[in-house]
């Protein structure tokens, strides 16, 4: 077992940053690789950011644009999202999740465990 939790979000205006945290504890964090995903109130679960296991690549979604970075310390067991430039359409719940049997995953049936989620609000 995996156990995820997510920090750092809240209430920002338009323009503004955000740095999400996902602090994981249980097994090798570095055997994981490690994802964002967000929800919005209405629409389904979508894909972010993706690192692999050595933190050696990373991927994102088109509407990040370079607004997003996702970045892990693995000798802190924790996962990172930096958000610049928020919209108010970046209004969601954040989730970060891991995979043991992908190394670049982008969907959501391909990870394993899941944090509980964070609510990050762009105000316009």
């Amino acid at each position: 077992q995996v156990q995820l939790v997510e920090s750092g979000g809240g209430l920002v205006q338009a323009g503004g940053s955000l740095k999400l945290s996902c602090a994981a504890s249980g097994r090798t964090f570095s055997n994981y690789a490690m994802g964002w995903f967000r929800q919005a109130p209405g629409k389904e679960r979508e894909f972010v950011a993706v690192i692999t296991p050595t933190g050696s690549l990373t991927d994102y979604a088109g509407f990040v644009k370079d607004r997003f970075t996702i970045s892990r310390d693995n000798a802190k067991n924790t996962v990172y999202l930096q958000m610049n430039s928020l919209e108010p359409e970046d209004t969601a719940v954040y989730y970060c999740a891991a995979s043991g049997r992908y190394l670049n995953p982008t969907r959501s049936h391909e990870y394993d465990y899941w944090g509980q989620g964070i609510q990050v609000t762009v105000s316009s």
